[in-house]
């Protein structure tokens, strides 16, 4: 079986999520639904950088990663910091954001999509830290990630 482009996958999740979200909503209130959903969403995105470190856990393997999540245009960025200790860029243009608001979900975008970076990374190698201040999918004008090896 052919994967599917990330972008892709997250619109097909998109288009289930969406109602159960609602529902849990209706049933539990909003901020709970939030938390059951994140949760779930988290644990989904550690076992897919347990997943992808299967393969190797270095900066060098964390690349291969941010490759599979600009596949078919679904990210574009600028690479500010490339050594073996880090991997900083910032991302100009997110189809996910633009996804989820064409179906009119941009208020479960980051949810759905940003939420699960600290846990992929987490999964992949607890010894590289993520820090970002800042999405797209919120508003600001960039995404601005920064991995690097821990007491670096």
């Amino acid at each position: 079986m052919i994967p599917l482009p990330l972008l892709q996958q997250r619109e097909i999740e998109a288009g289930v999520i969406a109602p159960l979200f609602s529902a849990f909503a209706a049933e539990v209130g909003e901020p709970r639904a939030r938390e059951i959903v994140g949760g779930v969403i988290r644990d989904l995105a550690k076992r897919a950088g347990c997943a992808a470190a299967a393969h190797g856990n270095g900066i060098t393997h964390l690349k291969r990663v941010v490759e599979k999540w600009t596949e078919a245009g679904a990210l574009e960025l600028t690479v500010l910091r490339d050594t073996p200790d880090a991997f900083e860029f910032d991302v100009t243009r997110c189809r996910f954001a633009e996804m989820y608001a064409h179906l009119g979900l941009a208020d479960l975008g980051g949810l759905l999509s940003c939420a699960r970076d600290a846990a992929m990374i987490d999964g992949f190698n607890p010894d590289i830290a993520l820090t970002r201040t800042q999405t797209i999918m919120e508003g600001a004008t960039h995404c601005d990630f920064r991995f690097r090896k821990r007491g670096t």
